[in-house]
């Protein structure tokens, strides 16, 4: 997924969380030199607490993890329905069977 797609999923989550006024909790145990990074990379990303940090980055992580899980799923089932083509392949129709005749007619030299 490229960059600017994150963001703009990542936005639009934004979005819609701030214009629902349920909410959830979510509360995480972290050593001292975890929270020392985060709150770094927090202030030198500009944003205004750690909360923020952390729910923007997490959210833009996931959101990578999940379309990369669904274009290998999507890859994964195109891949199937190759080999099941290959491996069962249809009876050729009229307009085939003609195309394969006028091709040994004219192409094949004898």
């Amino acid at each position: 997924m490229s960059t600017t797609k994150t963001r703009e999923r990542v936005a639009e989550h934004k979005t819609k969380v701030h214009k629902t006024s349920a909410q959830a909790r979510f509360d995480a145990r972290l050593s001292i030199s975890q929270k020392r990074v985060f709150e770094e990379a927090a202030r030198i990303k500009g944003f205004k607490s750690l909360s923020e940090f952390v729910i923007h980055t997490t959210m833009e992580v996931a959101t990578n993890i999940i379309e990369r899980h669904k274009a290998i799923l999507v890859s994964e089932n195109d891949k199937e329905i190759f080999f099941n083509a290959l491996a069962n392949p249809p009876k050729p129709n009229k307009s085939l069977v003609q195309a394969a005749k006028y091709y040994q007619k004219v192409v094949v030299v004898k």
